[in-house]
């Protein structure tokens, strides 16, 4: 059975949509326990709102909370006994197999950097939602925001971790890989691209398409879109911005009189499944690729149901031995790598 630590002060509806969420999560998954970790009344109050399975859940109490207010790195070593600290030592200590929170950004990742750590070999970790796509899979975005300046190697990381979350979390076997770039020709970008895009073509382990462009992500040419943090970012604040934007001139355009409120009524299948397709909360949290365990960072307005399914996305990486995927790739590279350098002819390195 899994076990995920639940961070359940973190976020703006807390910690009723946690505690909601880990319940429904529960019932749908019979292979899932929790551990809410929180204020132990609050969190009770919430659970005698439910049924639930009670030997599948258990309770540690963190009076503190760390606030989006708060300097992450210096509310994680203060706040010894709030509940994202806590979660996060639960989960160092193999109480638990991953962890899901909704909790201030910075603090989640800066708990997770310092007290959990990354797999040896990363060079840093990367935040990776899950965007729509015209195809239904989703897209992965990795980095979408914790690294703001990076290196080729970094990207090469990215697209080696999410590789292996997309077979772990979703059963693609081969996903297809992308370079978000301003052009999808070879010579397309910085430097730093450029570079990046030429080591991603040498790298066996994944399924190296080359270059796409922010069009190509919701599209679905890639089912990965690997980009720096400032890159990746704007790239998804800029999909969650459109479909905010489609969503409210589809209601500007339907109210506008009584003939346009008929048709819309004659089509309301067809609008309410557009919106579903185009829920962002329905595609889970981000992934914070390349730590030890699992950790997923639910979007901080997150209500019961979408915390659910980041409960069950956590579950579903580690059934999927996400974390060991990422490991044998970066071991399978390192050989390679010293394969070729063994291999190549006395006198090349000078050439």
């Amino acid at each position: 059975m899994v076990k995920i630590v639940i961070d359940a002060m973190g976020g703006d509806f807390a910690p009723a949509a946690q505690v909601g969420g880990a319940v429904e999560a529960l019932r749908r998954d019979k292979d899932i326990s929790v551990l809410l970790v929180g204020d132990e009344g609050k969190i009770r109050e919430e659970l005698a709102k439910g049924e639930y399975d009670s030997s599948r859940v258990e309770i540690v109490h963190a009076p503190e909370v760390i606030t989006n207010d708060d300097i992450p790195t210096k509310a994680v070593r203060a706040k010894k006994n709030s509940s994202t600290v806590v979660s996060f030592n639960l989960l160092r200590e193999g109480k638990a197999d991953a962890l899901v929170s909704s909790g201030a950004t910075g603090a989640v990742l800066t708990a997770a950097v310092l007290l959990l750590g990354r797999i040896k070999g990363i060079s840093r970790p990367a935040l990776c939602p899950r965007i729509p796509n015209l195809r239904g899979t989703g897209t992965l975005l990795c980095d979408c925001g914790a690294n703001v300046e990076c290196k080729p190697v970094n990207l090469v990381h990215f697209a080696m971790m999410a590789t292996a979350y997309a077979q772990a979390a979703f059963g693609m076997p081969s996903p297809k890989v992308g370079l978000l770039n301003n052009g999808t020709e070879d010579h397309k970008g910085d430097p730093m691209h450029q570079e990046a895009n030429a080591l991603l073509k040498k790298l066996s382990c994944i399924d190296y398409i080359g270059n796409v462009e922010g069009r190509d992500i919701m599209a679905g040419e890639a089912d990965v879109v690997v980009a720096d943090g400032f890159t990746g970012n704007i790239a998804l604040k800029s999909v969650e911005g459109c479909g905010k934007a489609i969503s409210g001139i589809m209601k500007q355009q339907f109210k506008k009189n009584i003939f346009t409120k008929l048709r819309a009524a004659l089509v309301y299948d067809v609008i309410k499944n557009i919106r579903n397709a185009a829920d962002y909360e329905k595609m889970g949290g981000a992934m914070f690729l390349g730590l030890k365990k699992a950790v997923v960072k639910a979007h901080g307005n997150s209500r019961a149901n979408g915390f659910s399914i980041c409960v069950r996305q956590a579950a579903d990486a580690v059934r999927g031995g996400m974390v060991e995927k990422i490991q044998k790739m970066l071991e399978e590279t390192a050989q390679a790598e010293e394969g070729a350098e063994e291999g190549a002819p006395a006198g090349a390195e000078n050439a």
